[in-house]
């Protein structure tokens, strides 16, 4: 700092101040402060500035989500709004194990991390941690919290909604619901939306009713079979719970000589990039906008640093619909 601030020509209290944004100084100043530093290869000493402020400026991510399909885009979020704040995050991946994901809160309460954010791979299971009674700040995104905490997790009636209206809208009016399993709370919600969309519209659902099943292209495949194969008219557009439904759909009704759109609109959920842009045509689909839950999930995680006072409870962030080749254009007139 020495160094820094004779090369800078200032004392080293205002080299100090410069280096950290804070003090009143010329820009010119600070800009030059800065650019000495940078020339000399001076970098902070991190663990003295953690000892004088009382902060380590890392936080620690919880997950159990081994493949990373929610956490990423979760974590995408959170890098954005504390790298700009400069602080890091370390990404742990604790499975299912109780005693692997107690490790690693021990260690990251060892090294001082100012916070930590839970994650998993739904919003209705807690991780097998207490993370209750830490003495540091907690939230949870895209799990389920503990009581009398933060969350956030995404608006999936609403989600649901957007898409049977927009189906609604391209004059669509046999709509059927291929879903995942009944276990998911997120499966309840979606079908009680789209049944409430259906009957703010005047429409039934088709005779075969909601298709419970799996997260997967093999039962949207199967479900295909007993809506256009069986008994009762068929739909003329298919609501999906997931993207790897809705390809499942979408691949089954090629094989039946059915085109998509024309014939039949499919809308899929989750906007999982690597199976909606290479679903042939690709799928229209509701985007959970994880990457904003988490961003958000880490600012409101700075707040609590910062002991500002924010008040517990579930946010539902809203999702959006995003429209690829699989609905088609509404009919002219």
């Amino acid at each position: 700092m020495r160094d820094v601030a004779a090369a800078a020509g200032v004392s080293v209290a205002t080299a100090s101040k410069a280096l950290n944004d804070q003090g009143r100084m010329a820009e010119e100043t600070r800009a030059r402060v800065q650019q000495t530093a940078k020339a000399l290869g001076f970098r902070p000493n991190g663990l003295a500035q953690s000892l004088s402020r009382r902060r380590s400026f890392t936080v620690g991510l919880l997950t159990n989500d081994t493949y990373g399909r929610f956490t990423l885009p979760v974590m995408s979020g959170i890098s954005d709004a504390l790298v700009d704040n400069g602080v890091s995050v370390f990404l742990c991946n604790i499975e299912d194990d109780p005693a692997l994901a107690q490790t690693h809160v021990d260690a990251m309460l060892e090294k001082r991390v100012d916070g930590i954010i839970a994650s998993g791979k739904r919003i209705d299971r807690r991780l097998p941690v207490d993370l209750s009674g830490l003495g540091i700040p907690v939230i949870y995104a895209f799990s389920e919290p503990d009581p009398d905490s933060i969350g956030f997790v995404s608006d999936d009636e609403g989600g649901a909604r957007q898409a049977v209206e927009h189906l609604i809208r391209l004059g669509r009016r046999r709509i059927a619901h291929v879903t995942g399993p009944s276990s998911f709370r997120v499966v309840h919600q979606r079908a009680a939306a789209y049944r409430d969309a259906l009957g703010a519209a005047g429409l039934a659902g088709p005779d075969q009713g909601v298709l419970v099943g799996h997260w997967s292209e093999a039962w949207g495949h199967e479900a295909a079979g007993y809506l256009f194969d069986g008994i009762g008219s068929p739909p003329d557009a298919v609501f999906c719970g997931s993207d790897q439904i809705a390809r499942g759909v979408v691949d089954a009704l090629r094989e039946r000589g059915r085109r998509v759109p024309d014939d039949v609109a499919v809308i899929g959920f989750d906007n999982w990039e690597i199976v909606a842009a290479a679903t042939r045509p690709p799928l229209t689909t509701v985007d959970m906008n994880l990457k904003a839950l988490g961003r958000e999930a880490g600012l409101t995680l700075l707040q609590l640093v910062d002991r500002q006072p924010i008040e517990p409870g579930v946010r539902k962030l809203p999702c959006r619909l995003l429209v690829r080749q699989s609905c088609g254009a509404p009919p002219a007139g």
